[in-house]
């Protein structure tokens, strides 16, 4: 069984797409609060501050542990091929990181900044086997160009709340993909994760950590 830490609809279609049917069980992860303590262990070690990558990635971390932390002895028992898989995405615009912008203003804002425009989607993801706490992660990366919708196409889409909470103010696979004009690179990833990510990652974890523990 899959256990997916997280709420969104793409990455839940794209998992069933590659024939899997996961558990959802969302977390309750401070993302503010992770990027905070991310950026302040990076600066008493004297490191650059984290880019996008490590930011989406320590987010996919934080949230797959979240959800690992709350499996019991009887969930770990009644199913000890029981795996976690925890994501997050952000866009990244002229080396400003773009996260979800949960109000119709930043939303706005965010399509008027970057109609016309492309930027790079980055998708971190943590895979945890729960029996035993084993976990690998990856981070993919894909260019979005986006086109130039009006101003009143604009607020038509925002009034929908769906670019609302999604990473970039946008979804491909929903109505703002009537809003990119192409993508380079895995479109799964846009969805929230690669396909491989989904479909062969976990098995190949899987595969892995049978072989280290023979």
């Amino acid at each position: 069984m899959i256990l997916l830490a997280s709420k969104s609809a793409g990455r839940l279609a794209t998992l069933r797409a590659a024939g899997i049917t996961p558990r959802v069980q969302v977390s309750e992860v401070d993302e503010p609060a992770v990027l905070t303590k991310l950026a302040a262990a990076a600066a008493r070690s004297g490191a650059p501050a984290p880019g996008p990558a490590e930011q989406v990635q320590a987010l996919a971390r934080a949230k797959a542990h979240a959800v690992a932390s709350t499996l019991s002895p009887e969930d770990l028992a009644g199913d000890p091929a029981l795996i976690v898989v925890g994501c997050d995405s952000m866009l990244e615009i002229d080396g400003q990181v773009i996260g979800k912008p949960r109000s119709p203003q930043a939303a706005r804002e965010r399509w008027l900044a970057m109609r016309g425009r492309s930027g790079v989607l980055h998708t971190g993801h943590t895979v945890i086997r729960g029996r035993d706490g084993e976990s690998v992660e990856g981070v993919s990366s894909t260019i979005v160009h986006f086109a130039f919708p009006s101003e009143a196409e604009i607020e038509v889409y925002i009034a929908t709340q769906e670019p609302l909470w999604c990473a970039g103010a946008f979804t491909i696979d929903g109505l703002g993909g009537a809003f990119i004009e192409g993508v380079e690179g895995d479109p799964h990833a846009r969805l929230g994760g690669p396909r491989w990510a989904w479909a062969a990652s976990p098995c190949r974890c899987c595969a892995a950590w049978s072989a280290s523990s023979a």
